[in-house]
């Protein structure tokens, strides 16, 4: 779904009244509305990102729920000099525990990044009023500025949240300036997982992090999506594989059922692939503000060298 010209200014509007009355400020969400009433200082991660923006901001959250790889307290290591000596507790990864997280006695519970269903909201915001993704994006896909604003917004930080979402521009606008090659070409932020291959719609941030270089991600992507944030496709379309930039993100890459399906794209053969570390696929994962200044650091100078 597309974020139409008119809620883009209003929700500019809306910042600027927040920032200059300060709380209670109303947040809407895609299932409603969540008024905040005053500065927060017990925040409950649920999303599986957050816990960066807050730390990005100076608001330890008291617990996050950790996504895939184990870190210690879900602090990865983009986030260590921002998190300092904070330990949050540890969620579960699966589903949500309230019991932990009512004992815990949270003032704001945030879940942008989290695929919340109405009756997990209705139950969390029976706890703390409990902050969501915007209704105009499908799960997982709001982009890193918009959840950055909402949770500033829901912190009191706005005037802090505007200045990082800048920050990262700027980098993004550096590196097209420097890296004029990378303007048009189009890229699959792919993957292969249980007999299938698969690709990111142009609004998930693990795609948008190309798009803010200048690529373009395939329309047939986002056809196949719908309403999703992803697309998989049978191995007998694997050519939809075939980009100017191919990135995995995932997958059993040199077993023996994908490997020779890989041997005939044209971007294996030139040698236009990239295969993720761990770190980097979280690093765009999170798509934070502090994770992307990680990966910008990292993959510009080798995305570059690979469309050499």
């Amino acid at each position: 779904m597309k974020h139409s010209m008119l809620a883009s200014i209003t929700y500019v509007v809306l910042l600027g009244v927040a920032s200059a009355e300060g709380f209670p400020v109303t947040i809407e969400h895609k299932f409603g509305e969540t008024t905040v009433t005053a500065e927060p200082e017990r925040i409950v991660s649920v999303g599986y990102t957050e816990q960066d923006d807050l730390f990005a901001l100076g608001k330890v959250p008291i617990a996050v729920r950790p996504w895939a790889l184990p870190v210690p307290h879900g602090i990865w290591p983009w986030a260590e000099a921002a998190a300092g000596d904070a330990e949050p507790v540890v969620l579960g990864s699966g589903p949500l525990d309230f019991e932990t997280i009512a004992q815990l006695e949270p003032d704001l519970i945030i879940g942008i990044y989290a695929g919340t269903t109405r009756e997990e909201y209705d139950r969390l915001s029976l706890i703390a009023p409990t902050v969501l993704q915007p209704a105009d994006y499908v799960d997982y896909a709001t982009p890193w500025e918009e959840q950055t604003r909402i949770i500033g917004r829901a912190v009191g930080k706005v005037d802090e949240a505007n200045t990082l979402i800048a920050d990262i521009k700027k980098r993004f606008e550096q590196a097209r300036k420097e890296h004029p090659e990378f303007e048009g070409n189009t890229v699959a932020a792919a993957y292969y997982s249980n007999g299938q291959a698969g690709a990111f719609a142009s609004g998930e941030p693990r795609s948008r992090f190309f798009t803010e270089l200048g690529f373009v991600i395939p329309e047939i992507y986002d056809e196949l999506a719908g309403d999703a944030f992803y697309t998989t496709f049978s191995l007998e379309r694997f050519d939809l594989l075939d980009v100017d930039l191919l990135v995995w993100y995932w997958g059993e890459l040199e077993s023996d059922d994908i490997l020779p399906l890989r041997r005939t794209l044209q971007a294996h053969q030139d040698g236009r692939e990239v295969i993720l570390t761990p770190q980097q696929r979280f690093a765009l994962s999170f798509s934070s503000p502090l994770s992307l200044t990680y990966a910008l650091d990292e993959l510009v100078p080798e995305l570059a060298d690979t469309l050499k």
